[in-house]
């Protein structure tokens, strides 16, 4: 597949961390998918939590297979996920690179268990390299809320630097972009 990022074939080869497999889904990850979409921590920032009984229904055998999407793996399980989504401008507002606004958005969820080890940003650090030698010189975007203060240490952990907050959603959102494009903004 080489829509989602231009010449980029998906998926890549699995990366590899210290701790960490980060890898295409598979269907033995389908319940750490409902756990994860089900989950009310989770869910705090990210408009809550969906129903279980609607997520077995919805949810496919093989959830989350397409490009952008890794699996965080520890140990062979699943305890997150990584996406790499691109973006087009919609409409009129903030929380856009340029005015084309044709930018990719990282985005990431884990298991609560699995939150304060320092997963999130050994994940994202290495997608981050990954998308780096793929896309020499193309930006990231990461936007969240200012009240998540866990995802805030870490865009800033990552090196994303803040372009503009603005209110959506009832919420104060930040807005920011890795690496600096700030002389081109």
């Amino acid at each position: 597949m080489t829509d989602f990022l231009g010449p980029v074939a998906w998926p890549p080869a699995p990366l590899r961390t210290e701790r960490l497999v980060l890898r295409e889904s598979e269907a033995e990850d389908r319940a750490a998918f409902l756990e994860l979409f089900a989950s009310p921590e989770v869910g705090t920032y990210i408009g809550g939590s969906r129903p279980r009984d609607e997520l077995e229904r919805a949810v496919p055998e093989v959830p989350g297979r397409r490009p952008g999407l890794f699996v965080v793996d520890l140990a062979g399980a699943m305890i997150g996920m990584i996406t790499l989504d691109r973006r087009r401008r919609e409409r009129e507002g903030p929380g856009h690179v340029s005015p084309e606004a044709g930018e990719t958005e990282l985005g990431y969820l884990f298991l609560p268990r699995a939150w304060g080890c320092g997963y999130a940003a050994e994940a994202c650090a290495a997608v981050l390299d990954w998308f780096a030698d793929a896309l020499p010189g193309e930006p990231v975007v990461l936007t969240t809320q200012t009240a998540n203060d866990r995802a805030m240490r870490l865009a800033a952990k990552l090196g994303f630097s803040e372009l503009e907050r603005f209110e959506e959603y009832g919420a104060e959102q930040w807005f920011g972009v890795w690496p600096s494009v700030e002389s081109s903004v």
